[in-house]
Parts: structure tokens; C-alpha cells; sequence
């Protein structure tokens, strides 16, 4: 006699999406210097139907949250895995904006790595192409 396997997390999240009858997530990724390009991106995936998280955070503008050196740094760390979480959840990512750095690089790795489709505003930049 076979018995299910047990449902991975992944799995169980695509599961409770479609019982509560989410629309599709979409992760929004890209360099900081992109914000304006990430607020007209998420209007226009909102527009479109679908749940939009991006980066909440500019770390290269000033800010007294991150003015501290070292908070700085910690904050960076706790944003990054925040960010992970974010796609994570998505079902889709859209990298925004015609330069790819490390950050959004090891961002669409990751993704990708997790079997989530990965779109470009400029496609020309996609690491993969």
C-alpha cells in the first residue's frame, strides 16, 4: 500500500493561494535607483489584477533609520531577507530597470532556483539570455 507524500511548504502555499482565491503575486525587483520605474511597474501590475510587493526601503537615500554605519549594515541584512521572503511568495518576479548589480542578480538566481518565471522591463539585461 502507497500513502501521499506529504505536501511540501511550497506546495502548501499554492495550495491555501488558490483556496482563498488569491489573484497571481508579483515580486518586484531592481536596483534602488529604479524606485520611480518600481511605483509605475507596481501601478501598472496592479492595474492588471494582480498583488504587488517590491522593496519598501531606498538604503541609498538618506534616512535616519540607516544613518548609523553599522545599524546600516544590519538593516541591510534584515531588508535582503525580507526581499527573499517577498519572492518567496510571489508567483511571478519583474525585474525593473536597464541595469543588473549583484543584489538583483542573486535576486533572479534565486528565483529561479525556486522555479518562479522571471520577467524584465528591458529584457536585454537577463542574466540568462
Amino acid at each position: 500500500m502507497s500513502y501521499p507524500q506529504p505536501l511540501t511548504p511550497a506546495e502548501r502555499l499554492a495550495d491555501a493561494k488558490k483556496q482563498l482565491s488569491l489573484p497571481g503575486i508579483v515580486a518586484i525587483c531592481g536596483s534602488t535607483r529604479f524606485m520611480t520605474e518600481m511605483t509605475e511597474a507596481d501601478l501598472r501590475e496592479t492595474k492588471a489584477g494582480k498583488i504587488v510587493v517590491k522593496p519598501g526601503c531606498d538604503m541609498k537615500s538618506s534616512h535616519e533609520l540607516w544613518s548609523d554605519p553599522v545599524e546600516a549594515q544590519a538593516v541591510k541584512v534584515r531588508l535582503d531577507d525580507l526581499h527573499r521572503a517577498k519572492i518567496r511568495l510571489a508567483d511571478e518576479v519583474l525585474v525593473v530597470g536597464d541595469y543588473i548589480g549583484d543584489s538583483t542578480r542573486a535576486e533572479i538566481a534565486y528565483a529561479r532556483s525556486l522555479g518562479k518565471p522571471v520577467r524584465f522591463t528591458h529584457p536585454e539585461v537577463d542574466p540568462d539570455a
